[in-house]
């Protein structure tokens, strides 16, 4: 209940402290490219429910399926979008997947179903035991994870082999050890990274 509490006020606190920003980056969008300022897709969330998650567009509208990662100098990123991406500005909205109670602050990050269904039944029961976040260690030591994967041969193979479970381990360790402090250190750790 706690840490619900101090989401809730966190996201709060943020939406209102960033409106402006949050409706510059909107104005921009809506500049750069057509299309919705908002992209919204299923993720899994605690208990393994899909709920929706909320970003600013970074890609071209209508840009396709494809893959579902972005590697690299994406042709379907926009120039507004490889700016939001590059300082993690795109994903701003998820404050109000907080509000909404699909998401954490801290907590590990929501993947596609595609992937979940490749988390080891141990870690799937850990890592869905508690809600998905916007930050934690592996989105921390991962953040500039399409530049890794674009260095690949094969992108794909290497998140499915590499990434995901190096993710997955920071995963687990979070739920084993989580606490008001250090989701606090993880916080400040992120807007650290952010800054530099």
């Amino acid at each position: 209940m706690s840490k619900r509490v101090f989401d809730l006020l966190g996201a709060l606190a943020g939406l209102l402290l960033l409106a402006p920003v949050l409706l510059l980056v909107a104005l921009w969008i809506r500049l750069d490219s057509s299309g919705p300022v908002l992209y919204r897709q299923q993720r899994v969330g605690r208990q393994g429910e899909l709920f929706t998650i909320y970003k600013f567009r970074t890609m071209r509208h209508n840009a396709g399926d494809g893959s579902q990662l972005t590697v690299g100098a994406d042709p379907r990123v926009t120039r507004a979008g490889r700016f939001l991406r590059y300082y993690k500005l795109d994903e701003l909205p998820q404050l109000w997947n907080v509000v909404q109670g699909s998401m954490s602050l801290v907590g590990p990050r929501p993947e596609v179903p595609r992937y979940v269904d490749r988390y080891p039944p141990e870690q799937r029961r850990l890592v869905l035991s508690v809600a998905p976040g916007i930050t934690d260690w592996a989105a921390i030591r991962y953040k500039d994870e399409n530049a890794i994967l674009a260095r690949s041969a094969d992108p794909e193979r290497a998140y499915v082999d590499t990434v995901l479970p190096a993710k997955l381990e920071y995963y687990v360790r979070y739920v084993h050890e989580r606490s008001f402090w250090g989701d606090m250190r993880i916080l400040a750790h992120t807007l650290a990274a952010l800054i530099r």
